[in-house]
Formats: structure tokens, C-alpha cells, sequence
């Protein structure tokens, strides 16, 4: 069943559930984003009416052929589908053969979208007109709003953004270029380039921040390379509605196979990686192109994780976490998009390649091997098959240079030969493209039942009948070795990446005890920018992450007694939250050997601590015992404006900093996503066992990074950063013991 009649049902539904899941959360944690469907507030609703509008409402509609002029004649373009055009322009009688109209209100009907073409001043009470008029939606399509860079635009906008939710009348924009429904070919948008533009109708959704690349690159190249869309969404400042939605939207639609989606920056990144779940639950891919810095990037760095964890990194962590395939150019997101919304996921990840050049085999071999694409040797009876055709010429082999059989009938043969091999996934012909060159392509992976990708050597994107052709029949054209294998790379790792991801589900929020809520806050009612190291491991010991066995001491003879039932050596160190980095103060003394020994020590330590910041407080000393036999590691948290709160891991000591060698993931994570952040460090190969040394217990790492990420989520807006560094790491089952933390209080 499809249509606006089940759309509403739809919503309906949601809002019962919501209704429900509220009474049943009453008085308990609030439940997690999608628990509540944030999408039932009639935002989807508004959607579908302006991807599927039956009536369309033109406010500035002109004769010339400007914003409002195209606007108005690309939804004529849609009367020849039974969409009833209104233009609304009080200084014309009629446009374009139409009558027209001086304002919303005199409109025959409430439209299903009005299409806003005015001067900035005027949008809002053209949106309230709207709403009066009893209209579903609204495409803004006027500038002059936050994207000007002053106050008085920005209040203006998100003025405009209120009124939105006020009236019901949900918007696109304002400043974008528009929608198009291309399915159906409906197209509400002012963009300058759709004429002699021939566009397919596909599976991928696209979803753009910006109008001039949604209807000037990704639509050229989408149909240079005969790349279908579903729909193409431009969302401009995005006042009120937001990329995320539209996405949500899209993972709805059954025309919609995968979305692409280019994002300069997110409102709500969290509302995003919530949809991003929710795609990878119902097998819909999301590739995004992603630009802009995060915000860890410009933050003032105070521990070694703060430090490690900025710029552009954490969002491909994330991205990477919850599925979604991040490439960075035009080119490479639709090619990508292409194979992941029209091929299913691959039996086989081999695949085979054949061309008529020596070289462009090598080329492409270097470049599929370099993705980590497996070119499977051929079997005796496929290899010898090929040899008879070829007659002693060219190579029978994977990859096969066929010369000039590429062009004859006989690469038939030899593409069956090929793509029946067991361990062949895909095949991929690198040659120049002709018309019955294409027609074998085609015929042969009819036959086959397997992906075929086409690499042109000739003419780039030429119009030739041959490339046509295979656009046509929904094989996809590359124009280089490398974007080819990076993109059939990508096919992989997603579907790799859900099957993984089916087995074990998403980490949720674990409740919290009696322990970590008392913990909350004694921290909530802590002075200061930082706790003691003696506050922060007893904050952490409450998610069960254990500490180097001690305690505090606040005189040289209490430190002796303590140091005493611990067992020699020890460790002293002055115990200050205002001196976050005791080593640079000279305030640790290690390998304490006796009481003597200790009380001297103590002393040595205050006063070190003192000398280095005479305005510090200084609460006596930590005397621990002295660890030995472990690996060090990293374990650290940090917060991120839009993405919350991060977790990393990585190697202690130098090796984290100075080789950036670390893994970072949004919070929580469960344990088997923490064995992938410790696969994902190369030191991590220390915890294997180093000349001689006995295995790390890496399931002990594991629980605690899976804990500290539990813990990251409570603390979000109580500490600013947390590090544990060193964690250090024991044989198998003698667990982990955390030798210094730092807690940085959220300002």
C-alpha cells in the first residue's frame, strides 16, 4: 500500500505508540530518540505532501526567468501529471496561461506545497497566510537569512523556523533551491538547469544541503553516468526541517534503494547517527559526503585525548560506527551510491577483470588490490577455455588481456568463463565502450546473475550508443581505475559492516546503579575545574573500572602507615585537582623503598607541587602501589558539541600522541565494538604477546572501554574531559588497573 492515505496512517499509529511509550516512561530516564520517534509530530506528513504534492502554490510566481519564473515552469512541467499549479503574484492577471492569483488566501484550495519566491521581509507572513489557508507545506526558497552572517537575519530565522512549527506549515529552506519527486518527474525548484537534462529514474535518494550542488553537479553527473534518483532534496539553511529528516523520510519509500547525502553542516548531529540506526535496521545505505570541522577541533586541548580527538576524525569514526559510507567528491558518492542501491550484498568478494590492454589490467589491478579486492586465480578449466579462444595471444589469467577479442563475439566465451568462477563476486571490463561491445556486457551479466562494472577507457563520459547502453540497462560506468575500486570497496566494507552489525545490534544506555548515582553527585557538587587523581578514580571505580590499590594521605606519618600496609615500593604523588599533569611538576616520587623513604617523599612532593603553583591546592599526597608487567593503553572521553560524548582508546606513553595511533567511537559501545577500537590500533598488537611476554587480557580492555563509554553518557554536561592514561593491562585474567586519571570539570 503506498500513498498519502497510508502516510497518515502511518503517523497516526506512531502517535499512539508515543502516547503510550510516554505513560510508560513516566517518572524513569528518558528513553533514547527513536523510543519516542521524534518523526511523529507531522514533519513526515509535511514531506510526503511536498515530494508528492498533487497541488503546488507558486508565491512570487513572474514571467521572467528568474527564481520565481523557473520555479513556475518547472511545476508546469508536472500539470501534464495531474499537479495543479496556482501562480500567486498580485501584479498579474495571468502567467504563463494560467490564471493567477493575489495572494494565498484567494487560492481555489489549501495546497499541498507553496513555493515562497519573495523578498526576505515578506516569507513569514507569506507562511502564516499559508497556514490560514490550511496549506501542507512550504519551500522557501528566498535568501537573505542566517547564511548573510548577522544578528538581525539569524533571529530572523529562526523566527521563521518557529512560525513553521507554529502553524503546521513545515518547511524546507529557506535558501535552497528546491525538490524534485523524480520519479514521478514533479519538480518544485527554481534551479537554471534542467533543460535538455536527461535524468533516470532510480533508487537513490539524494539528500543536499546545497541547492546549486543538488541541482548543478549531482545532477549533471548523475546523468553523465546514468545514475538514477528517487528524489533529489535541496535543504538550504534549514530553518526548520533538516537533512535527517528527509533521510528518515526516505528510509520509508520502497522506490528508494540508498541515500546519498551531502552535508556542510549538521543542526543535530545525534539526530542524524538515530536515523543512520535506523537505516542500517531496515538495509538502506546511507553515503555522505561530509564537510566542515568538528567542534573538538578548535576546543583547548587539556589532557592527551582532548588533544587526539579533533578536527574531521571523529566524524569518520562515527560514520564509520553506524554504517555509513563517507567518500569526499561529487563523483565518488554517486558511483558508490549507484552499486549500494542497485546491487544486493555480495555471496563472493573476488572479482574478475578483462580488458583488451596489458596495462589498463595492470592499472586497474593495482588499484582493485590496493581496496583490498581479491583477484582469485582462475581454475585449470576456465583458464585453459580462455587460452583456446585466445590462440597464444594476450594473457589467460585474472586480470586477462584479451586484445582484440574485446571486441569480437569471442569475449562472450571469455566473460563465462570468468564470472563462473566460484570465488568471482563481480566482474569488471576495462575497454572503450562500443555499441556491441556494450550489448555482450549486457547479455553476459543477464546471464550471469552477477554485478558487472564497466570501466571506459575511451571518450570520458562520452555519448557514444555504447555507453547508453549500459547506462541504460543499469550497469555502472566508471571513468577511473581508482574510483572504481574504492567504490566496489565501499560495496564491501557496508555490507561487511551490517552483517557485523545484525549479529550484535547497536550499544544502549545501561541503567545506573545506587553507586554511580551517588557519584554523579558528589561530582555535580565538586569546586573547582578538575578533580583530585584520588576523586577521579574514586568517580570511575562506581562503572567498575578498578585503580592501583591505595589511598590518600594527608601528613607524612599517614602516609607511611598507609604505604606499610600496602607493601614496598610505593608510589607518592601530590594530590591536587589544580595540577592536572603531576609528572611536569616533578610531584611523583616512584619506587618508594621504606616509611623513611615515604615521609621524605611526601614532604618532596608537596612542595614540588607548591613551587610549580603556589596557588594550587594541595591535598596531601596518593600513595599507591607500585605497578609493574602490564601494557600501557589509553583510555579516554571527550565531548563533542554536535556528537556528544566520544571514547577513545589507544596505546599509553608516547604512542598515542606522537603516532596518532588510536580509535575513537560516539558513546556507548558495547564490548564487541571495544575489540574493534583495540583491533583497531596497531600497537594493540603489543597486548598479542611481545618477545616473550604473555598475552594481555583483552577481554578485561574491552569490558572497561565498554564501561567508560557507559560512563560518558551520564557525565555528559558534569566534566568537559576524562582520561585514564595509564590503563595498564595484565596477562590474561589478572584484569586492568587504571595508574592515573584526570577529571576535567565541565565549565
Amino acid at each position: 500500500i503506498k500513498g498519502e492515505g497510508i502516510c497518515r496512517l502511518r503517523f497516526a499509529l506512531v502517535s499512539i505508540y508515543q502516547n503510550l511509550l510516554m505513560s510508560k516512561h513516566s517518572g524513569k530516564e528518558t528513553p533514547a530518540i527513536m523510543d519516542l520517534d521524534y518523526w511523529s509530530d507531522g514533519r513526515l506528513a509535511s514531506i510526503h505532501k511536498m515530494l508528492n504534492p498533487r497541488s503546488i502554490a507558486v508565491v512570487g510566481a513572474t514571467e521572467r526567468m528568474q527564481y520565481g519564473g523557473r520555479f513556475l515552469r518547472a511545476a508546469m512541467q508536472s500539470a501534464e501529471r495531474g499537479v495543479r499549479v496556482y501562480p500567486v503574484n498580485p501584479r498579474y492577471g495571468e502567467l504563463m496561461g494560467m490564471k493567477c492569483y493575489a495572494s494565498v488566501s484567494d487560492l481555489p484550495e489549501a495546497p499541498d506545497v507553496v513555493g515562497v519566491i519573495v523578498p526576505h521581509h515578506r516569507v513569514i507572513p507569506v507562511l502564516r497566510e499559508s497556514g490560514e489557508r490550511g496549506a501542507g507545506s512550504a519551500i522557501v526558497i528566498s535568501a537573505g537569512f542566517s547564511e548573510r552572517g548577522v544578528s538581525e537575519r539569524r533571529e530572523l530565522q529562526a523566527e521563521l523556523g518557529e512560525v513553521a512549527r507554529e502553524t503546521g506549515v513545515r518547511i524546507s529552506g529557506p535558501n535552497c533551491l528546491g525538490l524534485a519527486n523524480v520519479k514521478d518527474d514533479i519538480w518544485a525548484c527554481s534551479s537554471s538547469r534542467l533543460e535538455g537534462v536527461r535524468l533516470k529514474s532510480g533508487g537513490v535518494g539524494l539528500v543536499c544541503q546545497s541547492g546549486a550542488s543538488a541541482f548543478g553537479p549531482f545532477l549533471s553527473r548523475a546523468a553523465e553516468r546514468g545514475i538514477g534518483y528517487s528524489y533529489i532534496v535541496s535543504t538550504g539553511n534549514e530553518a526548520d526541517l533538516d537533512a535527517p529528516d528527509f533521510a528518515r523520510y526516505l528510509l520509508d519509500d520502497d522506490d528508494t534503494r540508498a541515500i546519498a547525502m551531502f552535508i556542510e553542516g549538521f543542526r543535530d548531529a545525534r539526530k542524524f547517527l538515530e536515523v543512520a540506526k535506523l537505516a542500517a535496521e531496515r538495509g538502506k545505505p546511507i553515503a555522505a559526503v561530509k564537510i566542515g570541522r568538528s567542534a573538538l577541533g578548535t576546543r583547548a586541548a587539556r589532557s592527551h585525548t582532548a588533544a587526539l580527538t579533533g578536527a574531521d576524525e571523529i566524524y569518520d569514526a562515527a560514520f564509520a560506527q553506524y554504517g555509513v559510507v563517507r567518500v569526499h567528491d561529487w563523483d565518488r558518492l554517486l558511483e558508490t551510491a549507484q552499486l549500494l542501491a542497485d546491487f544486493p550484498a555480495p555471496k563472493e568478494r573476488g572479482a574478475a577483470l578483462v580488458s583488451h590492454s596489458g596495462g589498463v589490467c595492470s592499472l586497474t589491478a593495482d588499484n582493485l588490490g590496493a581496496a583490498g579486492i581479491d583477484l582469485p586465480p582462475l581454475s585449470d578449466a576456465a583458464r585453459e577455455g580462455i587460452d583456446d579462444i585466445l590462440e597464444g595471444f594476450g594473457w589467460a589469467a585474472n586480470p586477462a588481456d584479451v586484445t582484440g577479442h574485446a571486441a569480437r563475439e569471442t569475449l562472450v566465451p571469455i566473460m563465462e568463463h570468468m564470472i563462473a568462477e566460484p570465488r568471482v563476486g563481480a566482474m569488471v571490463v576495462a575497454s572503450s565502450g562500443s555499441e556491441a561491445q556494450a550489448r555482450r556486457v549486457i547479455d553476459v551479466r543477464d546471464r550471469a546473475g552477477k554485478p558487472v562494472l564497466f570501466l571506459q577507457t575511451g571518450a570520458e563520459m562520452g555519448d557514444s550508443a555504447g555507453l547508453d547502453a549500459l547506462k541504460d540497462a543499469g550497469v555502472p560506468v566508471f571513468g577511473s581505475p581508482e574510483n572504481l575500486a574504492a567504490a566496489l570497496r565501499d560495496f564491501h566494507a557496508y555490507h561487511d559492516w551490517r552483517e557485523r552489525r545484525a549479529a550484535g545490534g547497536f550499544a544502549k544506555p545501561a541503567p545506573m546503579t545506587d553507586a554511580q548515582r551517588a557519584a554523579l553527585d558528589a561530582l555535580r557538587s565538586a569546586e573547582g575545574a578538575a578533580l583530585s587523581e584520588y576523586d577521579a578514580k574514586r568517580l570511575i571505580a562506581a562503572w567498575g573500572i578498578p585503580s592501583a590499590n591505595g589511598g590518600a594521605a594527608r601528613s607524612a606519618n599517614e602516609a607511611a602507615r598507609l604505604a606499610k600496609r600496602l607493601g614496598f615500593p610505593v608510589a607518592v604523588k601530590a594530590n591536587s585537582p589544580d595540577i592536572l599533569h603531576k609528572t611536569d611538576a616533578g610531584a611523583v616520587a616512584l619506587g618508594v623503598q621504606d616509611e623513611r623513604a615515604v615521609r621524605d617523599a611526601f614532604r618532596a612532593v608537596i612542595a614540588a607541587a607548591r613551587e610549580y603553583d603556589p596557588s594550587a591546592r594541595v591535598d596531601g599526597a596518593l600513595v599507591e602501589e607500585m605497578v609493574a608487567g602490564g601494557v600501557e593503553t589509553i583510555v579516554g572521553i571527550v565531548y563533542d558539541a554536535q556528537l556528544g560524548p566520544v571514547i577513545l582508546y589507544g596505546m599509553g606513553g608516547v604512542f598515542a600522541e606522537v603516532m596518532r595511533d588510536v580509535a575513537l567511537r560516539v558513546c556507548p559501545v558495547d564490548e564487541s565494538e571495544a575489540r574493534e577500537m583495540i583491533a583497531a590500533v596497531r600497537g594493540s598488537r603489543l597486548l598479542a604477546g611481545f618477545r616473550g611476554a604473555p598475552p594481555a587480557d583483552a577481554d578485561a580492555l574491552a569490558k572497561t572501554i565498554a564501561a567508560a563509554s557507559q560512563m560518558a553518557l551520564r557525565l555528559e554536561g558534569a566534566i568537559d574531559e576524562l582520561e585514564i592514561n595509564p590503563l595498564a593491562v595484565f596477562p590474561e585474567g589478572r584484569g586492568v588497573k587504571a595508574l592515573d586519571c584526570l577529571a576535567v570539570i565541565d565549565a
